[in-house]
Parts: structure tokens; C-alpha cells; sequence
């Protein structure tokens, strides 16, 4: 049990943050099995990220078919992790991030611009008054995640229209003391994201800067801040920003990243090796409550049990333990599957055994359409090679009782990989070269794709339903549908021009510029573009 497992812990809270906002929210039974797992290596506290999938008093439209957390679930969710020795926190927003009620009318006037909501107007704090009373009487715990993170644009919309230019960390401030005042009154205290306090001096997060003192000054006594990074390896990166936080606020949390938020696959190399500078910083900093962060940016595809490996390290590490072949032993042990093994799960979106830094080639290019070529700039004709050796390697692992079914779904996405990944290239090539016996073949690959694409979507289907509820799916649906749809015009175009029913393909007679705008760099490595949209059309 949790609890035990507890004492050799550096930290006195060690917890999880799942993302249940983007698409795919976590199913109850699904939960538990969760709860199970990380108690069990010594986790105390999960949090969930909900921005808004809980059912809330007063607002039938917050989640409106979003497949939000009833009360009876959280209550039950609530239980089993407390007799698990767990706290369930919740970690909600309570100032940007709500594009999703903003769909409805009954939100519309209490919204300043984008996601934002509008500060200083009462019918904010109403609603913000029905969120804490209706965690109140739902969670055992009196520690409320606040969000107010990435309000980017706060003040310049609505807000502006009625009040003018105002200083905008008074709009921050004032905000938030309005927030702190309604949670201490239904008996919370409050954490909420550092990036805020940084970002409205001018720079980026993670520049450096001095809060003035009268800032510090007005932050409430019931919120303390929340450091959160996981982009770096370096340890001394992290000790200088615990610094920074710890200027503004004493007892700062700190927040890492298990890295599931790319696409389809995990980055479990890439989570190891920066919570593992993290944590040393943390401990060197005396650090006291610490979490993990597993976001689901653009459609929440990737599997959260495909992050056990970085999850057990992170468990290990904060003991101390870090010897890699007593992790990898202990990982042996525990989950039935040898470490190395289910590395292997980081294959398709690494782009084969690449660990420095974050890539997600496995997303963008399953969308990249196959005669715009938009994203073609980053691939060299036979990348789709290697594809079919990912696949060859995490086939074997799908007969795990467990997991299996998380390699299945990463092996038949290899495989469509294995034809789409240089399609596009292939195909531009041999038209140019007005090479019909060669566009034939690659018209064979297209029929081929289809099926390769039937085959994934079925096990990515499967995976879904096991982990997840079904609401979100939909999203996939319309993707991987409309993949499938544009895959068929395509070859239907290529069948006409090597019919003669076509003189030319306007798509494949402009030529591919850089997809990052540096120039006239065809041929480059693959990088980070986690955008579903952007990547199947330059029109969406």
C-alpha cells in the first residue's frame, strides 16, 4: 500500500496529474487500476486535471457531453484512493483554459477573449462560487489546484472593452484574491501555476525576473505557487528557477512531466532523464510536495500505462534509488515485462531510438497529406524503412496479458507508418519523373495504406475503450476518418492521371518549401508539431 511505501520517500506528497480535459477521460475502473499501480510504488496523492469534466451545481453546461466526472464518480473515486492511502486533488481553472464552455451561450458573458474568463465580473465568481461548493461536498481533501496558468491574452479582450488598459497584474491579482477569499470560504487552500507571476513581466517563464514586492505581498496566504517544468535535463536549470518561486512564495510545489502529450507514443527516455535533474534539484532545494504531470495536448492519443517505465522511475528516484540495474530489476519484477522491453513503446515517435529532445513524427506524418506533402520537408525517401522494423520489434510484446494491447496499437501504427511515412516523397519523385510504372506500385501502396490504417484504427479503438470514456472518441473518429477518405481521393487522383483522365496534379507541380520557414532545408531530422490540424491542411 501507499502508505507504506511512503517512508523512504524524500517528499511528503508524491503524486500523479492526469489529464482528463483534451478528448479522453479517464474511465473510473480504469482509475482504480491506476490507483493500484502507483499506491503500490508509493505514491500519495493523485491529481486530476480537470478543466471542465466534473459535474458542477447550478451548470448543466459545464461538460455538457464532455463526459464529465459525475459527483457519485468522484465520491467513489475519492474513496478508493483514500483507502489506498491516497488524496485525490483536483486541478481545475479557474481563469483561462475553458475554451469548451465557452461554446455555449450560457458562458458567453463572462468571457474576456479566447479561453479566458472575464475578471471582476460577479457572474465569474458565481460560477467559480459553484465549483468550490460543489467540490466541498464531493472530496475528502481541502487542496484545490486553481490552474490560472497560460492567460496569455488576460485583460485584453472583453475586459478591456469595459474597463480600459489596466495594469495586468492587478487584473492577475485581483482575480485571484477573489478566488482565494471563495475557496477559504468553503474551507480550501489553494495551489495555482507559478507562470503567471513571469510571464506579465514581459519574458517567457522560464526567463529570469524579479516579482516586484508589492506583488508578493498581495498573493493570499491560503495559495501557495506551483513551479512546473520538464524541458530540461540540467539540474542547475531547475535550481535556479525553485529560486526564482522561491522568492515570490515560501513552500512552493513542484511539478515535472512524464511526456505523454506528443501524440500516439510515449517519451519515456526523455521523462527519465529530466525527472531524474528535477528531483535532485528538488531535494537539494528541500522541495516538500512534488508531482508528475501527464498532459494529453491535441486528442490525449497516447496511453498512459505506455509511461510505466518513466512512472516507476520517478517513484525510485524519489527514494534515492537509481541505479539502473536495480531499476530495471525492480520494474522486472513488479510489472511482469522486462524495462528494456517496454521502452521499446517510445519507438515510433522518437524517431527510432532518438532520445535528445522531443519528436513526434508518428503523429504529424499518419496526417501530413500524401500529395500537398506539407510536412514532406522533413522526411528522406525510405524513413518509412525503419517503420517496419519498429513494428517487427513490438510485435512480440503484444502477447503481454497486461499491456499488450498498448504494443498493439504502437505496432499497427508502425505499420501504416511503414508505407505513409515518404508516400508523399515517393510519389512527388515519380510523378516528376512522369514515371507511370512506378506510380502504378505506389498506387498498390495506397490500397495497401487502407487496410494498414482499418488494422490501427481498430486497435487504437480498442485501446480507447479500455482506458477511457467514450466521449472524445468522436474526435478520432473524425480524424482518422477523414484520413482514410483523403487517402482514397488521393489514389483515386493518381488512377486518373496514369489513366490519361488527367493531364497533371496541380498538388504535386509546387514544389515543397521547409515546413519550418528556415530556409531551403529539405531532408531535415524530424521534429516536435503536435497540431492534428495544421498537419492534415494548410486550410483548417
Amino acid at each position: 500500500m501507499g502508505v507504506s511505501d511512503m517512508n523512504n520517500i524524500s517528499f511528503n506528497k508524491l503524486g500523479v496529474m492526469i489529464d482528463c480535459s483534451r478528448n479522453a477521460v479517464m474511465s473510473v475502473p480504469t482509475l482504480k487500476r491506476w490507483i493500484d499501480i502507483t499506491a503500490s510504488l508509493g505514491y500519495n496523492m493523485l491529481m486530476l486535471y480537470t478543466e471542465d469534466t466534473y459535474e458542477v451545481d447550478n451548470q448543466p453546461y459545464f461538460g455538457y457531453l464532455r463526459g464529465r466526472y459525475s459527483q457519485k464518480e468522484l465520491r467513489e473515486i475519492d474513496d478508493y484512493a483514500f483507502e489506498h492511502g491516497m488524496e485525490l486533488i483536483p486541478a481545475i481553472q479557474t481563469l483561462a483554459h475553458l475554451k469548451s464552455i465557452f461554446r455555449w451561450p450560457a458562458y458567453i458573458g463572462i468571457n474576456d477573449c479566447e479561453d479566458i474568463l472575464l475578471a471582476g465580473d460577479e457572474n465569474t465568481y458565481k460560477l467559480i462560487d459553484d465549483i468550490f461548493a460543489s467540490l466541498e461536498k464531493t472530496l475528502r481533501t481541502r487542496i484545490v489546484n486553481i490552474g490560472m496558468d497560460e492567460a496569455h491574452m488576460l485583460g485584453r479582450g472583453e475586459y478591456q472593452r469595459i474597463h480600459g488598459a489596466e495594469n495586468r497584474f492587478d487584473i492577475l491579482l485581483n482575480h485571484l484574491k477573489r478566488v482565494a477569499q471563495i475557496a477559504e470560504k468553503h474551507g480550501f487552500e489553494c495551489i495555482m501555476w507559478g507562470d503567471m507571476f513571469f510571464r506579465l513581466l514581459g519574458g517567457s517563464y522560464y526567463e529570469e525576473g524579479a516579482v516586484p514586492e508589492r506583488v508578493k505581498k498581495m498573493i493570499p496566504h491560503n495559495v501557495n505557487l506551483i513551479y512546473w517544468d520538464y524541458y530540461s535535463t540540467d539540474k542547475e536549470h531547475y535550481l535556479k528557477q525553485i529560486e526564482s518561486h522561491s522568492a515570490i512564495k515560501d513552500n512552493i510545489w513542484f511539478a515535472g512531466g512524464l511526456w505523454s502529450w506528443t501524440g500516439f507514443a510515449p517519451h519515456n527516455a526523455y521523462s527519465i532523464d529530466a525527472t531524474k535533474a528535477a528531483f535532485h534539484a528538488c531535494k537539494e532545494k528541500n522541495i516538500k510536495n512534488v508531482f508528475v504531470t501527464m498532459w494529453g495536448d491535441n486528442g490525449a492519443e497516447c496511453s498512459k500505462f505506455s509511461l510505466l517505465p518513466s512512472l516507476y522511475y520517478a517513484a525510485q528516484a524519489a527514494r534515492g534509488t537509481e541505479d539502473t540495474k536495480t531499476v530495471k530489476n525492480g520494474f522486472s519484477e513488479k510489472f511482469g515485462i522486462d524495462f528494456d522491453d517496454f521502452m521499446l513503446a517510445d519507438l515510433p515517435g522518437t524517431a527510432n531510438e532518438q532520445k535528445d529532445g522531443i519528436v513526434n513524427p508518428e503523429k504529424y506524418m499518419l496526417y501530413n497529406d500524401c500529395l500537398l506533402g506539407m510536412l514532406d520537408s522533413t522526411v528522406r525517401e525510405g524513413d518509412g524503412e525503419k517503420y517496419a522494423e519498429c513494428a517487427a520489434k513490438l510485435k512480440g510484446l503484444e502477447e503481454n496479458q497486461s499491456y499488450g494491447y498498448i504494443f498493439k496499437t504502437l505496432r499497427t501504427l508502425c505499420e501504416v507508418l511503414s508505407v505513409k511515412f515518404d508516400i508523399g516523397v515517393r510519389t512527388r519523385k515519380a510523378y516528376k519523373n512522369r514515371d507511370t510504372a512506378a506510380l502504378r506500385n505506389i498506387i498498390a501502396d495506397y490500397k495497401h495504406l487502407l487496410e494498414l490504417i482499418d488494422n490501427f484504427y481498430n486497435a487504437f479503438k480498442e485501446q480507447w475503450e479500455r482506458e477511457n470514456k467514450p466521449n472524445g472518441f468522436e474526435v478520432q473518429d473524425i480524424r482518422i476518418g477523414g484520413l482514410v477518405t483523403r487517402v482514397h481521393h488521393c489514389m483515386n487522383r493518381l488512377e486518373a492521371f496514369v489513366d490519361g483522365r488527367l493531364s497533371e496534379l496541380s498538388e504535386l507541380e509546387e514544389p515543397i518549401l521547409d515546413f519550418t520557414g528556415a530556409g531551403k532545408r529539405l531532408n531535415c531530422k524530424p521534429i516536435r508539431f503536435n497540431n492534428w490540424g495544421a498537419s492534415a491542411s494548410v486550410d483548417l
